[in-house]
């Protein structure tokens, strides 16, 4: 029995590794490896605890009799009741690989945070701390090595790949930051520890820890941890004494003229080649990130006011985005956050979800103040401490959202605290029960994680097998699909993405024949399916119609079928432009389908500009969609609507974009505008300065546009990287050596 205590002290602490845990092979190695191993460990340490107390194991019920233990479970209880009314129970229990979320994640944390109140001695919080700083310093050394190593320029090997900011093992600079801006608090704790060498690594660890998150360049944790110093400054300045009083005065009085310092040359800050102080400088309303964030927060308020006494039901903010979803007003194209945390409960469970974790937020406050009455140490005080980590947390998850590391450890924080101020004894409550009742509850209990861990792994596995002979080998990429997607588990959503992604990005232009047929079938069968299963969700209609708008020429598309998914995802996102760009292509492809003297060709033109013409009269800021009805009027002979349009789209082209770019520069050439069609080329160009065709039109119709020094330019780049095409005009070829002869 001492034995199996002692191994569910360990499986109580495994979560405090996970952040470390970075295994490849599997989709979303950074995060789905994290979230396997939570539950298993969980449905094992909740089994384990089963048997334990059945057998008759003294264990502290007392603490359960405080009122703040009790919000974990009536939070946990309204994220059901609020995904059972909700858009769709099945998706809100299960989440998705890629976030690791789900009302199962937060079952099997809450179950953490009671085993840890039930559980939990002083010698535990003690290794609890120990395990939480050593990690922390871990992840924080990992991150500091990898900002080192882009600096220099090389990556290292040992080293988790790095994609943009740095993000460690954690694989985002968010994720990295919240869950560290959390643990530096626990490190300062340890450092109070009278052990010189625990002193030593949390020491350490905190520092490693402020570096690790200001490189990461995350704001939303900056902005929390100058909040906790400024608190920390002005406390001191009010209630400390001799000279740590005086040093205080004098931080709140640098900290005043290094913000107006700060102010008066942010635009200068703003151009910084140091990341965080770039990005800090930055935050305005005309910043992108900004911008979208707030258009966010607005938008999916507005949406959840519409239910905010039930909310919408776990890991469905993706339904309330693609509703209030517009290009011209934010960038990313799916959203399943709304990067605030509070709007994520509010969204998600309601008005009384919101309640209780504002609730928790507020029970950690009065314990850690409670903590603070009850010690002494000034600054070091360990309930100042956990007043300073619970602010940082707040302040930081109102720009960022919680993962399953960042929110096991708030409730095995708050766990922490309970226990710090318990002063219960462990009674024994089960002791009388026949023997096989403790084996078999364990053993029900253990059973779950078949399904909610081994069948989903085995079901990702089979996908990362797939995506690994995507291009290789369609049959056998195409019969570890089908595997994986017959275990019929919640990765069947991500199935159709993957489809989607493998298809469109790589095999529509890479496969040919029977290969490229056999890929289609397979992301249409998947995606069909899911249309099915899933009809709230505008990503898998979107990702069916894309698929179908590129069917191999050897299939025949089901336009009717087509017609009905581009609608339904019209629906579900009206203002998003792929499903009514594909809508007018269906009619497009049965114009193509016909001879050019067919009048039943203009009738189907006549279709596809209504469409369009539809979509410009709900969203008339984009340039893409005139352009695209300025050659369809083109093409018809009508060119006076097609100038109309043009010149209606120009002003509008205020940033480089590709999908604009070709067809204004198709139009342009069309009518001999060379003037109009050189800054569209140069976009193209700047895109992809490997597309020597496009390089050599530039040139070329530079040359047109009165600028014979611009084409001679390029044509000497050509020479070098690719002298085979020019040759290909010959006219243009004797023009510019014309050209280049009188210039000698």
């Amino acid at each position: 029995m001492k034995r199996l205590r002692q191994t569910l002290s360990i499986l109580l602490l495994v979560p405090a590794v996970l952040p470390l845990v970075y295994i490849g092979g599997i989709l979303y190695p950074y995060i789905a490896p994290k979230t396997f191993l939570l539950l298993f460990c969980g449905i094992a340490a909740l089994a384990l605890f089963a048997y334990l107390a059945l057998r008759g194991e003294a264990f502290f019920y007392e603490r359960l009799h405080e009122k703040k233990t009790w919000i974990p479970i009536l939070l946990l209880i309204i994220a059901y009741l609020a995904s059972y009314t909700g858009i769709d129970f099945y998706h809100s229990f299960w989440g998705l690989f890629e976030r690791g979320d789900g009302l199962l994640t937060l079952t099997i944390i809450t179950g953490y945070f009671y085993l840890f109140v039930l559980s939990a001695t002083h010698a535990f919080l003690d290794r609890f701390t120990k395990v939480v700083t050593v990690v922390a310093g871990i992840v924080a050394s990992i991150a500091v090595l990898q900002w080192a190593t882009t600096i220099f320029g090389e990556g290292a090997a040992f080293l988790p790949p790095v994609t943009g900011r740095i993000g460690s093992t954690l694989g985002n600079a968010a994720f990295l930051a919240g869950y560290l801006g959390m643990a530096l608090f626990v490190s300062l704790f340890l450092a109070r520890n009278t052990d010189t060498i625990w002193r030593r690594i949390g020491k350490i660890t905190a520092i490693l820890s402020v570096f690790a998150i200001v490189f990461a360049a995350t704001r939303g944790t900056i902005l929390a941890l100058i909040a906790a110093l400024l608190i920390v400054l002005i406390f001191t300045a009010w209630k400390g004494e001799g000279q740590a009083k005086k040093f205080a005065r004098y931080g709140c009085l640098a900290v005043i003229v290094l913000a107006g310092l700060f102010f008066a040359f942010r635009s200068d800050l703003a151009q910084s080649s140091f990341e965080p102080v770039k990005r800090i400088a930055s935050i305005s309303l005309s910043d992108s990130t900004t911008s979208n964030r707030l258009f966010a927060w607005s938008q999916i308020a507005a949406e959840t006011l519409q239910r905010p006494w039930s909310g919408y039901g776990a890991e469905h903010i993706a339904q309330l985005f693609d509703t209030i979803y517009d290009p011209s007003k934010i960038s990313e194209q799916w959203f399943d956050r709304s990067h605030n945390a509070f709007l994520d409960y509010f969204a998600q469970y309601g008005v009384f979800g919101l309640a209780l974790y504002l609730s928790l937020i507020g029970a950690f406050m009065l314990s850690a103040l409670a903590w603070y009455r009850r010690e002494a140490g000034g600054l070091t005080n360990p309930g100042l401490l956990s007043l300073l980590l619970i602010i940082t947390y707040a302040v930081q998850n109102f720009f960022v959202f919680d993962t399953s590391s960042s929110l096991w450890l708030l409730y095995a924080l708050f766990a922490f605290l309970i226990v710090q101020l318990s002063g219960v004894s462990a009674t024994s409550r089960f002791g009388h029960l026949p023997s096989f009742v403790p084996w078999i509850t364990s053993g029900i209990i253990l059973l779950t994680s078949i399904p909610t861990v081994t069948v989903p792994l085995y079901a990702n596995i089979l996908l990362t097998n797939g995506y690994r002979y995507h291009l290789v080998d369609i049959n056998k990429a195409n019969a570890y699909f089908k595997q994986g997607f017959a275990l019929h588990t919640y990765a069947d959503m991500e199935y159709g993405y993957q489809a989607y992604e493998m298809y469109t990005g790589h095999q529509a232009t890479a496969l040919s024949g029977k290969d490229r047929v056999a890929a289609y079938e397979y992301a249409l069968s998947v995606l069909s399916a899911n249309y099915v299963k899933y009809p709230y969700d505008a990503r898998t209609a979107t990702y069916l119609g894309h698929v179908l708008d590129t069917t191999p020429p050897e299939v025949a598309v089901d336009d009717v079928f087509d017609e009905r998914v581009l609608t339904r995802a019209i629906e579900l996102s009206p203002l998003r432009a792929q499903g009514w760009y594909m809508l007018a292509n269906v009619y497009l492809r049965k114009a193509d389908a016909l001879p050019r003297n067919d009048p039943n060709r203009e009738t189907y033109f006549r279709e596809a500009i209504k469409i369009l013409e539809a979509y410009i009269e709900k969203e008339p800021t984009l340039p893409v969609p005139r352009y695209t009805l300025v050659n369809l009027y083109y093409n018809l002979g009508d060119t006076q609507a097609s100038k109309k349009w043009a010149d209606s789209a120009l002003p509008l082209y205020t940033t480089a974009d590709v999908a604009a770019a070709a067809p204004a520069v198709k139009y342009y050439l069309a009518i001999g505008d060379w003037q109009h069609a050189v800054p569209f080329l140069e976009d193209l160009v700047r895109e992809n300065p490997a597309d020597y065709n496009t390089l050599y039109d530039l040139a070329k119709v530079s040359y047109l546009a009165g600028d014979p020094a611009t084409a001679e330019r390029i044509v000497q780049k050509l020479r070098i990287e690719n002298p085979n095409i020019i040759p290909t005009d010959p006219n243009f070829l004797s023009a510019i050596t014309a050209y280049e002869q009188s210039t000698k």
